[in-house]
């Protein structure tokens, strides 16, 4: 019998609550074919766990890589997780997943460098179900979103960075006109994470580097 990925999560919660615990996402980006310094997001398990469970095994695999930042909101937040922005300017932007959503965890506040989940309005969606895969995360703090979206985690290193990109010019869109692609996710343990981070470099990426986010779908 096969079930859902979103079934497998649950899954490995109820038998193994600790999976994953105290772990955080490493996220690398790349922008005019540089890289950029690696972003750090601890997840919080105790207040959404079948959230964090979802972003981490997403990481994990590999699902977010060469996806695109696909939303800016200049000095307020950056959304990114859409499967679709691997394509350039596809028209249906902003509303891919990977077929799944997610179960309403409403509690945390939305304070500055918090990571939370997309999900489609009230009107059409009025479970609050969360979008399987687009996450944002907040460059200031934003009371007007609290009691409305999950979150499940918080920017530990590198919102210097992402303020800098929340900052860039926009399309009319809302997309960055400058292209930032996802090119790299890794779950660590924390006792491991300034080792791990380690292997993450800044500058121009080789060539076998960029490629790896594409061997998965060549092979």
């Amino acid at each position: 019998m096969k079930h859902s990925p979103l079934f497998t999560v649950a899954l490995l919660i109820a038998v193994c609550p600790n999976l994953f615990a105290g772990d955080c996402v490493i996220l690398q980006m790349e922008k005019r074919g540089a890289l950029l310094p690696p972003i750090v997001i601890e997840t919080l398990e105790g207040d959404a766990p079948k959230h964090s469970a979802n972003f981490k095994k997403l990481a994990a695999s590999d699902f977010y890589s060469n996806t695109s930042i696909h939303r800016v909101l200049p000095n307020a937040l950056i959304q990114m997780g859409d499967p679709i922005s691997r394509q350039k300017n596809p028209v249906d932007l902003g509303t891919g997943g990977p077929g799944y959503t997610v179960p309403p965890e409403i509690k945390l506040k939305h304070a500055e460098g918090v990571v939370g989940m997309g999900r489609l309005p009230d009107k059409i969606n009025p479970g609050r179900l969360s979008n399987g895969s687009q996450f944002y995360i907040t460059l200031r703090p934003l009371p007007e979103l609290d009691g409305t979206q999950t979150v499940f985690g918080k920017v530990t290193q590198g919102l210097d960075v992402l303020k800098e990109l929340g900052n860039a010019p926009t399309d009319t869109n809302d997309a960055p006109v400058d292209r930032v692609v996802l090119r790299r996710t890794k779950v660590v343990p924390k006792e491991k994470l300034d080792r791990s981070l380690k292997d993450f470099r800044t500058g121009n990426p080789s060539f076998w580097s960029r490629m790896s986010g594409y061997l998965p779908k060549l092979f």
